[in-house]
């Protein structure tokens, strides 16, 4: 039996090295800059697998080898979760880079698996596990979409594009979904992830998830003012650009599919994952 003061130490240690990979407000300074000099596929890649890494390690090994530890920590975690939910989105609305944008999504949608981690219930812990997905795809399909324009326009400057619409409509009603999928639509996986973790954290601690609700509203804002930018309004300059081919459309509608599927039916998910998280659960 480990002593409880080297507990501390030891779950400290796990905490901030998988707080950096997640990554969690003040340890995500990283993220913004590494999405900006990655190629797309780095993005992707970074986005979809990588920064789960770091949710997965506070699931296998903060939680069940520092339970108690974990639990004297949980609401400085838990209010380091709501901050970087708030501060994640204010920042990805003052973004004029694109994949800056993206990037500070991750940061904010990434505060919800801190605050459902920290939790420590049944129902929060099934909404970790489902951001973990409809994140991964979401927000790929954002940078992938990022992409997109980057080879098109040559700029990745929002306040360079305008008016897309009709130049691209498909690539437009695709950033649209997607966009839609970042904010919580319902019908759509991210809508179901957040909310279970928001209902297993309120019933942890009402007063910080009341305040985390404010992250939806906000994610709102900047989703709808990235398709505002870019494919609405007056047009900033006459671009000739081609829209998505069949190969991305393939690409695009696979995600779409997916993340469709997951906002719809996403039974089969929670059922996987339910056996594990309650043996997680039962060693708090």
């Amino acid at each position: 039996m480990i002593e409880p003061g080297v507990a501390r130490w030891l779950m400290s240690g796990f905490l901030i090295a998988f707080l950096v990979k997640l990554p969690a407000v003040p340890l995500h300074t990283w993220l913004p800059d590494a999405h900006t000099e990655a190629p797309t596929a780095g993005s992707v890649i970074l986005a979809g697998l990588l920064l789960k890494t770091g949710a997965y390690g506070l699931l296998r090994f903060v939680l069940p080898l520092f339970p108690q530890a974990a639990v004297d920590i949980a609401p400085v975690a838990m209010i380091l979760g709501v901050i970087g939910i708030l501060y994640g989105a204010k920042l990805a609305f003052a973004q004029p880079d694109m994949k800056r944008m993206v990037a500070y999504t991750s940061v904010s949608h990434m505060g919800f698996i801190l605050l459902g981690v920290f939790a420590f219930n049944e129902l929060a812990l099934q909404g970790v596990v489902l951001q973990i997905i409809t994140h991964g795809i979401s927000t790929g399909a954002l940078f992938i979409i990022a992409g997109m324009m980057k080879e098109r326009l040559h700029t990745r400057n929002m306040q360079q594009m305008g008016g897309l619409w009709e130049n691209v409509p498909r690539l437009a009603g695709v950033s649209m979904l997607f966009a839609m999928a970042s904010l919580g639509l319902p019908g759509l996986g991210n809508f179901i992830a957040e909310m279970l973790v928001l209902f297993g954290a309120y019933m942890a601690d009402k007063f910080i998830t009341i305040i985390a609700t404010i992250g939806l509203i906000a994610s709102t804002l900047y989703a709808l003012w990235f398709i505002q930018q870019v494919f609405h309004g007056p047009k900033k300059q006459d671009y000739k650009i081609r829209d998505l081919n069949l190969r991305e459309m393939v690409i695009m509608v696979l995600m779409i599919v997916v993340i469709v599927w997951l906002g719809l039916y996403p039974q089969p998910v929670l059922e996987t994952a339910r056996p594990v998280l309650q043996q997680v659960q039962k060693v708090i």
